[in-house]
């Protein structure tokens, strides 16, 4: 699932950090590489974060199972389920202020 929310005011690594996501490394395209733990190593959310403009790009699905090969990134990944919206509304509410 991929959603946007602009003007965070924020670098990567600190937003990372911030909903709970461990930075693991930077992809060849410039992307954050992150995971949340859901218990143990599996199953959990992987998050690439990356910088447009103003706006920050979160690319989240949840890994369900470590891939069973040595160098093949397949996986059981969920990409629109339930659980995956909700973390997507989390993060997103994290940054929605109310000004009531």
């Amino acid at each position: 699932m991929t959603f946007k929310i602009s003007d965070l005011q924020k670098n990567l690594l600190g937003l990372a950090r911030d909903i709970g996501y461990k930075p693991i490394a930077k992809t060849e395209r410039g992307e954050l590489n992150c995971v949340r733990p859901l218990g143990g190593a599996y199953p959990r959310f992987h998050l690439y974060l990356k910088e447009e403009g103003e706006t920050m790009v979160f690319n989240l699905h949840l890994d369900q199972k470590r891939p069973v090969y040595e160098g093949v990134t397949a996986h059981s990944g969920d990409y629109d389920s339930e659980v995956v919206k909700e973390e997507a509304e989390r993060i997103s509410g994290r940054f929605i202020t109310n000004n009531l």
